[in-house]
Parts: structure tokens; sequence; C-alpha cells
């Protein structure tokens, strides 16, 4: 009975420790494409939880993720249109940000798809959204298609 229980102490012992060194595994990802990650998911996820077609009044509501580069820039578009995603009125339904690619410890680029799905159409494409550390912060800084 008593080496029953100390096999069941050791064991238990041991999973706990193999279970901590398999939680300590080292992120992959650049500290810039880390920090970054949260402001473009952080982004996308307001755009896509309210409208998406370009207003003035929306650009404004969004002003605090972008730099002021592209919000110069966004304020140029037709309105209806969605700047953020496919500059066009064709809005996508849902977004995945995907791999990050360091350009410098202050800029980084993502892929982020754009998914479609209705009874007709079943569509992904993807985007490259940039952005930059300005000031401590990290702002969404252009949109290629």
């Amino acid at each position: 009975m008593i080496m029953a229980d100390l096999r069941q102490t050791l064991m238990l012992s041991l999973l706990v420790s193999l279970g901590t060194v398999a939680c300590n595994v080292p992120s992959l990802e650049s500290p810039a494409c880390s920090e970054s990650k949260n402001a473009v998911r952080e982004f996308y996820s307001y755009h896509f939880g309210n409208e998406m077609r370009f207003s003035t009044e929306g650009l404004k509501r969004r002003e605090k993720y972008l730099s002021p580069e592209l919000l110069a820039s966004a304020a140029s578009s037709k309105e209806g249109t969605d700047p953020f995603t496919t500059g066009n009125d064709d809005l996508p339904k849902a977004f995945r940000v995907g791999e990050c690619r360091e350009i410098s410890p202050e800029k980084t680029e993502f892929s982020v798809l754009l998914f479609w799905r209705t009874d007709e159409r079943t569509e992904q494409r993807e985007i490259k959204v940039e952005s930059i550390d300005k000031n401590d912060k990290w702002l969404i800084n252009k949109v290629s298609r």
C-alpha cells in the first residue's frame, strides 16, 4: 500500500514537471511581431464588429488605431467602400491575422486573410497590413491588396 502511494506521488510529480516544461515553449516570433499582432487583431476586431463601409464618422472612431499617414490616406476613400480590407464595397465576413514579417524593430507586416461565405460564395483573400511603433504604440500604417 505504501509503495503504491509512493509510485502515485512520483508519477504525479513527474506529470506536473513535464506539464510545466511543456508550457514554457519559447515564442518563435520576434518581440516586434508579438507586440504588434495585438494591435492588428484589436483593430480588425473593432473594424469587423462595427460598420465597415467608409464614413467620416467611422474613420474618426478608428483614429486611435491608425498612423497619421493611413488616416490621411483613408480620408480620401469613396463613401461606402472599405479602405481597410478590399478597397471596394465587397465586404468580407471574417478575418484572421496570419504570418508576421519584421521589417525593423519599429515596423512589421502581417498577412491578414479575409473570408466570404454565403450560399453562393466561399472565398478567401490575403491582404498585407503594415504596422509601426509610434511613441510606444503600435498603429496600422498601410494596407496592401
